[in-house]
């Protein structure tokens, strides 16, 4: 556990086999973002769907730092945010307005993260969006949709639009607000927002000598990168899901207790 976590009664042995392993991939989606710094203290969420007819789903307790998060200790929830176990955890029911609606409108969105880094903020503000200025960037871009701003996601009635916002992409910018990324696998859903935080970060660095200075990638490039990288990145985030589970397991060992 990590130092300072607060303790957790183990609910390996005690879920279902499909069930355990989704808290297990949900657990290491936290703590990966808290170690690349992107998580925003208690706020935001990742959640994911758990195996099963059920519809039910996995979210953080509210009050618990990402970094704290163990496979134990995440909230089942079903469709309306209501708690399904006994938990002496609860959760932020509208931090689950945005992710209900992604999970109830798109069969393969297992997991959702919901970010708002200083980086993907500042892009999400920025009118022309993500430029293609980097390889990161052109990867990112077939994938990626946008939401305009309509206040902190309280009213219900956002969630139909968010979802044609999306519609079959895997990447969202909510405008003046920050960033999403939707996968059938965590590792899918992972790096997914790897790339785009990446490309947030190194946008924010070019633009930094101005917006005039910099150079965009030649159209022909950037077509040529969406012919190569298609829609998905399952395949190459199962590639690196095994090297960020041994990240996590020498610096922030514990979350699959």
């Amino acid at each position: 556990m990590a130092d300072g976590a607060l303790p957790t009664m183990s609910l390996k042995g005690k879920v279902s086999e499909a069930e355990w392993q989704a808290r297990v991939d949900l657990a290491a989606l936290y703590r990966l973002v808290a170690l690349h710094g992107w998580d925003d203290m208690i706020f935001t969420h990742i959640s994911a769907r758990i195996p099963g007819p059920e519809h039910h789903f996995l979210i953080n307790p509210y009050g618990m730092f990402f970094g704290e998060i163990t496979a134990s200790s995440l909230v089942k929830v079903d469709l309306e945010g209501n708690v399904i176990d006994k938990t002496p955890y609860y959760i932020n029911p509208a931090g689950f307005t945005i992710h209900s609606a992604v999970h109830a409108a798109r069969e393969d969105a297992h997991y959702v993260m919901h970010l708002h880094s200083d980086q993907g903020v500042a892009v999400s503000a920025h009118k022309e969006g993500l430029l293609p200025l980097t390889q990161h960037s052109l990867i990112v871009l077939p994938q990626l949709a946008y939401h305009d701003y309509e206040g902190i996601a309280l009213n219900l009635e956002e969630r139909e639009r968010i979802v044609a916002d999306l519609g079959q992409k895997k990447l969202l910018m909510l405008r003046n607000h920050g960033t999403l990324s939707v996968g059938a696998t965590a590792a899918e859903c992972w790096l997914g927002m790897f790339f785009l935080e990446r490309a947030c970060a190194q946008q924010v660095m070019a633009l930094s000598i101005g917006r005039d200075n910099v150079l965009l990638a030649p159209e022909a490039a950037q077509d040529e990168v969406r012919k190569q990288i298609g829609m998905g990145m399952g395949m190459i985030g199962g590639l690196a899901w095994p090297g960020c589970l041994r990240k996590l397991d020498r610096e922030s060992p514990g979350y699959a207790d």
